[in-house]
């Protein structure tokens, strides 16, 4: 049940990668790893290689959600249906960004890690 308490995104603009962690030890150690994803995209100058990284970010989120509804039993399956769907939006929202909409969402994705880093 806490790997689905963490799946609740909805509209946050933060990616769907809190559906691994498992205690905070693990999320701090996620958050950093993402952080430093996400720095990536916004120090890269050459756009197209932004780009490829953030649909990097997309593929590998895309697989994480589908592996984690894999590994849900039915009846949380249809418990979390709608939040499952919302991570799907939110990635799906995320195809065909030009590299400066990358790293804006980069940046916002940062200062949200930074922001739950204070609030822990």
């Amino acid at each position: 049940m806490e790997k689905i308490q963490h799946l609740i995104i909805e509209s946050r603009l933060y990616p769907p990668h809190r559906l691994f962690n498992k205690n905070m030890i693990n999320q701090i150690k996620s958050d950093d790893v993402i952080f430093n994803f996400f720095k990536q995209i916004c120090d890269e100058n050459n756009d197209v290689k932004c780009v490829e990284l953030g649909n990097s970010w997309i593929k590998t989120m895309e697989i994480n959600l589908t592996n984690m509804e894999n590994n849900l039993e039915h009846s949380d399956k249809i418990k979390h249906k709608e939040n499952i769907n919302s991570n799907k939006q939110h990635l799906n929202s995320l195809k065909n960004k030009t590299a400066s909409e990358w790293r804006e969402y980069a940046t916002k994705c940062m200062i949200e890690i930074l922001d739950h880093k204070t609030k822990s």
